[in-house]
């Protein structure tokens, strides 16, 4: 007889977590791997040099679209979101590397995504030409009573299968894409600016973008981290039209 696991009680929650848990990237990397071409092996000892050089330098780079000097840095986040925000992310996958919780290897919680009541709800339009509009509060609480019931219901599916001694890869398949997950995501700058791009709407942009909104909130918290490590860099990126190179 199997070992009859505590049951748990389900949440839900509207957020997602992004840490930045290592990083080799400075506006410093683009310089010196930018100079290699003129400098040759004194290209690492040029960094130093007027920092106005070194802005103008990476504007230039940006703004002209020499990519490669963007990619000789890296940065690691671990990112807690649901499980459809990651079949997204996966679509990233030049100068990215994964690696996510496993449902073969450990049991899942019973952590769901609801929308919170400022999510937009009704979609206008047909597909590739539509908006996104405010719900009525009925159908917030339609989301609302449908996502906690079918989630509690999947669960307690799940915990029953576990309960009866079926394996974890087997009983996984029941729990809904709302289900939490984490992973690490590993990337560069130029990497991270393509993400960007395509990932956040902003009225600056020089090609619109109009991402789903879950994983425009974990875009805009990585954002926020690389804007802090490489500031001359982000600042380009921004003057460019939020335009990788």
């Amino acid at each position: 007889m199997a070992d009859i696991s505590v049951v748990k009680e389900p949440e839900f929650r509207d957020d997602v977590t992004v840490q930045l848990i290592r990083s080799a990237a400075q506006d410093s990397d683009v310089v010196w791997s930018a100079r290699v071409s003129t400098a040759g092996e004194t290209s690492v000892s040029a960094v130093d040099q007027d920092p106005a050089e070194a802005k103008g330098l990476i504007n230039f780079l940006l703004k002209n679209r020499h990519g490669t000097p963007f990619e000789h840095n890296s940065m690691t986040f671990m990112i807690s979101a649901p499980i459809f925000v990651f079949r997204e992310f996966h679509r990233h996958r030049v100068g990215w590397s994964y690696n996510e919780e496993s449902g073969r290897y450990r049991q899942l919680e019973p952590v769901f995504y609801l929308p919170s009541t400022d999510r937009k709800l009704i979609q206008v339009g047909k597909a590739g030409h539509y908006t996104f509009e405010d719900g009525t509060p009925e159908q917030y609480e339609t989301v609302r009573s449908a996502t906690i019931r079918s989630c509690t219901e999947a669960y307690n599916s799940y915990q029953e299968m576990l309960d009866a001694g079926v394996a974890r890869e087997v009983a996984r398949a029941v729990l809904p894409v709302a289900t939490y997950s984490t992973m690490y995501a590993t990337c560069n700058a130029r990497s991270l600016m393509s993400f960007l791009s395509l990932r956040t709407k902003n009225e600056d942009s020089a090609f619109p973008s109009y991402p789903q909104r879950e994983i425009e909130m974990v875009a805009e918290k990585m954002e926020a981290e690389w804007a802090q490590l490489m500031p001359i860099t982000y600042d380009a990126f921004i003057s460019a039209g939020r335009v990788s190179p």
